[in-house]
């Protein structure tokens, strides 16, 4: 853990994004016990909430409706960066990914890895205001370990039994902390529920993979995890009466899973279409292949889904087990991008799995079918 001392001295601000008019001063809630109030000041103007000892900054703002930016929540993106004006704090994870991202020299953090220490004020280079018109707050539950199944030799199914009901939206995920492990990780809902008390996750293994290792090797069924959530925001509303599109490789299909999961629950198929793509090496590399026939045959010919095959020839149209399902070689983008050429009207696209495949994903919507930011919700899983 790294200790950080740094005192509010206005000629050592630095400029742009943090030179903002943040003169306006919120109504800072009185201090409980051996809570830390932040100060949050951005380009919309100031507001302050409470920290729990032990608790981010981050955690702290987003369970209180505090629309702190962030995207992965666990330290890699480095979307949740801030100024640290005034107040000490301590890191959690030295060595997280995102610090690449700010200059720390600086007073910049990472607000998911950050722990405030004393009253603090922080500088956030964003819009920041009170409430989410649309996500329930996310807060924090114990999560007990009631299944483990694998899939596939690198890919595990599990599912938590959580210590209170949880509300969330189709593509929304949660984070994850097993004690001895550093930091938490993000995984998408496999399915979907107001109210329920059991998640279902999947977790694709991956080289230095703490957790994944963790699952593969030492997990025990009645093991108990901290949970937050849930978060994200690339979620699915039939309301917003769009057709879809889902590319998603690897554990990224979670998400797309839950959009499924919702659509079908709402027959939202007998009046929209919907179109997956997801990206595996071989076909020997694909799950849920039942699930994807059953939503298929619920969709009553509106719902199309393609297995894309990187680094194998699929040789066949569609799977012989799973007729419904259609086989295509090549990378996940390039394959939507033929099958998708002049059917792109009226879509919500939603993009989840590595980095690399998000990044490829994203051209092709945006160069190739000209689809505009609000039309494309996305989470990359580094």
């Amino acid at each position: 853990m790294m200790r950080t001392s740094l005192l509010m001295l206005d000629s050592n601000l630095s400029p742009s994004p943090f030179s903002e008019d943040l003169s306006a001063s919120p109504e800072i809630p009185e201090p409980v016990r051996d809570t830390r109030l932040i100060e949050v000041q951005s380009k919309s103007g100031s507001t302050g909430f409470a920290c729990e000892p032990g608790e981010t900054i981050l955690h702290a703002g987003l369970r209180q409706g505090v629309t702190l930016p962030y995207e992965c929540a666990t330290g890699t993106c480095g979307s949740c960066r801030a100024k640290v004006g005034s107040g000490e704090v301590a890191v959690d994870w030295d060595e997280a990914p995102g610090h690449s991202r700010v200059k720390r020299e600086r007073g910049e953090i990472l607000m998911c890895q950050t722990r405030p220490l004393t009253d603090c004020v922080v500088r956030v280079p964003a819009n920041v205001s009170i409430g989410f018109p649309r996500h329930a707050l996310p807060r924090h539950f114990d999560g007990r370990l009631n299944v483990i199944k694998r899939l596939t030799p690198d890919v595990v199914h599990f599912e938590l039994s959580l210590s209170q009901p949880i509300s969330f939206d189709a593509g929304q995920f949660v984070l994850l902390r097993v004690a001895g492990l550093e930091g938490m990780r993000a995984y998408s809902m496999v399915s979907y529920g107001r109210n329920v008390r059991n998640l279902q996750l999947v977790v694709k293994r991956k080289p230095g993979g703490g957790f994944g290792n963790w699952l593969f090797e030492e997990a025990r069924e009645g093991q108990v995890t901290d949970v937050f959530g849930p978060l994200g925001r690339a979620t699915f509303h039939p309301e917003e009466d769009h057709n879809l599109l889902m590319i998603a490789g690897g554990s990224g299909v979670a998400g797309m899973m839950s959009i499924l999961e919702r659509a079908t629950q709402e027959d939202y198929f007998r009046t929209h279409r919907g179109y997956v793509f997801f990206g595996v090496r071989k076909l020997v590399d694909c799950f849920y292949l039942e699930e994807f026939s059953r939503y298929v045959r619920a969709a009553d010919g509106n719902l199309e889904v393609t297995i894309a095959l990187s680094d194998e020839d699929c040789g066949e149209t569609f799977h012989a087990q799973h007729p419904e399902v259609r086989l295509a070689s090549g990378m996940v983008h390039e394959v939507c991008a033929r099958a998708m050429e002049g059917r792109y009207d009226n879509v919500m696209s939603y993009i989840a799995g590595p980095p690399p495949m998000v990044d490829g994903a994203l051209r092709t919507l945006i160069v190739g079918a000209r689809a505009t930011p609000d039309r494309i919700r996305y989470d990359k899983f580094g």
